[in-house]
């Protein structure tokens, strides 16, 4: 894979895979002829439900959206019935064709700041982690290092989720209970980040690598689904304590673009809380083990 996007490609690609699902007794419109030669809408049955001339959509289609008015985007999303993350997808392919130079790159910090760190850190009861859209992670307080221990225990770093679950499958799908949920989550997230910094050189590289090991990957990458990133739920099997079921929110920091800090919680009271205090105290033993073991080292030199 180059090192940057085909963004034309992409915009082709998206616009047609949303017009094929839609069927026009689903978009309100009478279904002329009983043999269809295209699966979903027709272009010109699109353009009649955004308002637009069939010429216009076909340029559309073929990636021609730089100047597109938000107006006509707004019509475009609503005829092909796109959800918030597709919407934003569209207007993000939009906006980066219309960028200076056909580029408009991003750069996601590959650190975090100490003070970052010291949020991390005075986290006690909850594992948090800060990581950026290409799905390293930066950083994690001592708890997220204890829950993700099974990600941590392959020497890469920076840790990458997407790569954990579909680098290392039989691992990941012990992990993460609902497997398939987590990797169409991850290639649907890196899809929308491709829109959003498509000229971003290691996440392109990190899309051509999954794409090269995985043909997990490519089938649900192909599918050009998105997704944004937010809150819900996360089942894990942890090697410690078994099994697991958190709540999670994923929130942008405002100060660092590009980066999102992750925090799992559980409902006070119930057992998945309990198993979180026993790994929080594994956690301390593991770590006191490892300063103890490191201090015996500095004797004997």
């Amino acid at each position: 894979m180059d090192s940057t996007l085909d963004l034309r490609t992409e915009i082709q690609e998206f616009l047609r895979s949303r017009r094929s699902r839609i069927t026009p007794d689903m978009a309100g419109l009478p279904a002329y002829g009983g043999n269809r030669r295209v699966k979903g809408l027709r272009r010109e049955e699109v353009a009649l439900l955004a308002g637009v001339s069939v010429e216009y959509y076909v340029r559309m289609e073929r990636g021609a959206l730089a100047g597109t008015s938000d107006a006509v985007l707004d019509a475009l999303a609503s005829a092909l019935r796109l959800d918030d993350a597709e919407r934003d997808h569209l207007f993000h392919l939009a906006r980066q064709s219309g960028a200076p130079g056909g580029r408009r790159h991003r750069q996601s910090p590959a650190t975090v700041r100490p003070a970052l760190q010291e949020v991390l850190d005075a986290i006690t009861g909850a594992p948090a982690l800060i990581r950026n859209a290409r799905h390293d992670v930066l950083a994690m307080n001592q708890l997220a290092r204890a829950l993700f221990s099974p990600v941590l225990a392959h020497p890469r770093r920076p840790v990458n989720l997407a790569r954990f679950v579909y680098v290392h499958p039989r691992e990941a799908a012990v992990f993460f209970v609902d497997y398939d949920h987590a990797t169409r989550n991850a290639a649907a997230m890196l899809r929308m980040e491709v829109g959003r910094n498509p000229h971003d050189e290691e996440l392109v590289a990190l899309v051509a690598e999954l794409t090269a090991c995985s043909e997990l990957f490519r089938q649900q990458w192909s599918s050009r689904d998105v997704r944004l990133h937010g809150h819900g739920c996360k089942r894990v099997n942890h090697p410690v304590v078994g099994l697991l079921d958190l709540n999670f929110e994923s929130m942008d920091l405002p100060t660092e673009s590009g980066l999102q800090l992750n925090v799992y919680t559980a409902p006070a009271g119930g057992p998945a809380a309990d198993k979180l205090a026993v790994l929080a105290s594994w956690a301390t033993q593991e770590a006191s083990a490892i300063e103890l073991l490191g201090a015996g080292g500095e004797e004997t030199r």
